[in-house]
């Protein structure tokens, strides 16, 4: 298993570093910038990373795994709140990057880590693909989840 790991400060500005920074980690290896594994990831990375530094205003660490199935993104930070699930209204600009993660990842979750959290999710790359030849691309969840595992259930459906 291959591990990957980039500190981000807490600023805003540290959302696109971290992205720039995980296009380059995936590119190495081995999959491509254009494929739509990487696209998903890079937008899971970016809510993580954004819900770490927005909402904790405390420095985080991401983390990439490489190996086996899938991939797993981890973004650990010091505050002990817990992630919690807004309810975006209209034209809100925030306030869906949860809902986002649930529907984007295979699994998802959280955990205590010391002072303070790990947030985590993983994409199953054969998963993935079957799901992206069968859409096209798109993909979308019904979700039955635990307080702290999240596994949606997948069924095709095209976002307009």
């Amino acid at each position: 298993m291959l591990q990957v790991q980039l500190e981000v400060g807490a600023d805003p500005a540290e959302v696109g570093r971290a992205r720039r920074w995980a296009r380059s980690r995936l590119a190495g290896s081995g999959i491509g910038d254009d494929e739509p594994l990487a696209e998903t990831l890079i937008l899971l990375i970016s809510e993580l990373v954004t819900n770490a530094v927005v909402h904790t205003g405390c420095p985080a660490v991401l983390r990439m795994l490489f190996g086996g199935p899938g991939v797993r993104v981890e973004v650990a930070d010091a505050s002990d709140r817990a992630p919690a699930r807004r309810q975006a209204c209209g034209e809100d600009t925030g306030g869906r990057g949860l809902e986002l993660v649930d529907g984007l990842a295979d699994r998802w979750g959280w955990q205590r880590e010391g002072a303070g959290k790990r947030i985590w999710c993983e994409i199953d790359r054969a998963r993935k693909a079957e799901s992206d030849a069968a859409t096209g691309g798109a993909s979308a969840d019904a979700s039955c989840c635990t307080p702290e595992v999240h596994t949606p259930v997948r069924e095709p459906r095209l976002y307009l």
